[in-house]
């Protein structure tokens, strides 16, 4: 029997009681984060709290644990947990059930994509915490199997995300659900405007605790972009993969299609790789995450919102295949390795087109990103003589040539017009 003394010390001063710390230690927690020193006495306080922190930094523990703690396993239902997306539902509700393992509570997930007879039955049973996406915990509650006027927890996880994605109107709803005396937590890694009038409206009093210390990028990732053209995207990154030390990889595009695309490319070519996006059907996501969170599968292709809820350690590289149009999206991107203080590397393909959505990058996370290069690729094209004579353009269907008689010259007929579609390309900006 193991004793005391080997639980994790710092949770136990920060007041968290020995039936979880046995699980913390099952776990390999031995120092708390910033955000869950910062959040967890004031949680076990009973106060409303805004909590901002980068990705990957232990939030859910930080509002977890005291919640888990304060729950009476006697009671039913008395928690409700909002997640953006399923991934990060079932993210949420595994490390809850994990931190839960020695406290005998009952932690539901419930959303979209999986039947609703299965997770009727498991709120069927006695349930004492739910975790959920908005669009399916308002199905439950319009169905009256899902009763939260009397819960006494309620978190939103990732506000910042479920409002970008449209479920303001939900959260709403589902807030003003809650009658009975409870507390309130918002975590997201940004907390700015729509949060902070939500907050006003529906939490009493919040504490802020913020550890991102403004920044927008961890230090811990060695960013770096590689100039390509858009064809060229496919032999680079096998290139890469074969040369660098590929651990467990996300290659990120910027549609489903291209994600689909790029993971047959890369199985046909002999990478152990899989696709992750919303066309997937939710036990196609589920199985392709447990390989992934279970290190059986080497590279991730996938989608933004597909990718929200991944949270796995020792994720070595992150490949932004397609550069997103938000400078945001590749913060958060970026953020899915160095986990909990590791380090980790990410590598951004722009092509000539695309050096002004890099310079939105660099301006966001206030820092320039270095190029790389790659051996047997070339950034740039050759320089051209500078009194090399211009080469002819070929012709037009739709253009008259110029005659060296003007006068032979036939009348120059009005140029066609075949839409949108066939007008010129404008001039490429390069980096």
């Amino acid at each position: 029997m193991q004793k005391q003394q080997d639980l994790p010390k710092a949770f136990a001063e920060l007041g968290i009681e020995i039936r979880f710390l046995k699980a913390l230690r099952k776990m390999r927690f031995v120092e708390p984060s910033d955000i869950q020193a910062g959040m967890i006495p004031i949680a076990l306080e009973g106060r409303d709290i805004l909590g901002q922190a980068r990705t990957g930094t232990g939030k859910t523990a930080a509002f977890g644990l005291p919640i888990l703690q304060k729950i009476d396993p006697a009671g039913r239902l008395q928690g409700i947990c909002l997640a953006p997306t399923r991934e990060l539902a079932v993210q949420v509700t595994s490390e809850m059930q994990r931190m839960a393992e020695f406290a005998n509570l009952h932690i539901v997930a419930v959303y979209g994509g999986q039947k609703i007879a299965t997770q009727l039955h498991s709120l069927g049973r006695k349930t004492h915490l739910v975790v959920g996406t908005p669009g399916r915990v308002m199905d439950f509650m319009n169905r009256r199997v899902l009763d939260i006027s009397q819960v006494r927890f309620v978190v939103l996880d990732e506000v910042d995300r479920m409002l970008d994605i449209g479920f303001r109107d939900d959260i709403k709803m589902i807030l003003g659900r809650v009658k009975g005396p409870h507390q309130t937590f918002f975590v997201s890694a940004t907390i700015e405007g729509e949060i902070n009038r939500l907050a006003r409206q529906y939490m009493k009093d919040p504490v802020e605790v913020n550890v991102s210390k403004d920044k927008m990028t961890v230090d811990e990732v060695d960013q770096t972009y590689i100039t390509l053209e858009r064809y060229e995207k496919f032999r680079v990154l096998r290139k890469i993969i074969e040369t660098d030390d590929f651990a467990f990889t996300i290659v990120f595009c910027n549609t489903k299609a291209s994600a689909r695309k790029l993971a047959k490319k890369l199985y046909d070519a002999g990478v152990n790789a899989k696709e992750i996006h919303g066309d997937l059907m939710q036990r196609q996501r589920d199985r392709v995450m447990d390989q992934f969170r279970r290190h059986k599968l080497r590279v991730l292709v996938a989608t933004d919102l597909a990718a929200r809820g991944i949270d796995v350690s020792q994720i070595s590289h992150i490949v932004n295949y397609d550069i997103p149009l938000d400078p945001e999206v590749y913060v958060h991107r970026i953020g899915r390795t160095a986990r909990m203080g590791a380090r980790g590397k990410a590598i951004t393909f722009v092509s000539r087109d695309e050096g002004e959505q890099l310079t939105k990058v660099e301006m966001l996370i206030n820092r320039e990103v270095p190029e790389r290069k790659v051996e047997g690729f070339t950034s740039k094209p050759p320089e051209e003589p500078a009194d090399k004579p211009a080469e002819p353009q070929p012709l037009s269907r739709y253009d008259t040539p110029v005659h060296a008689n003007a006068e032979a010259a036939p009348a120059k007929m009005p140029r066609k017009t075949l839409g949108g579609r066939f007008q010129p390309a404008r001039r490429r900006r390069r980096l």
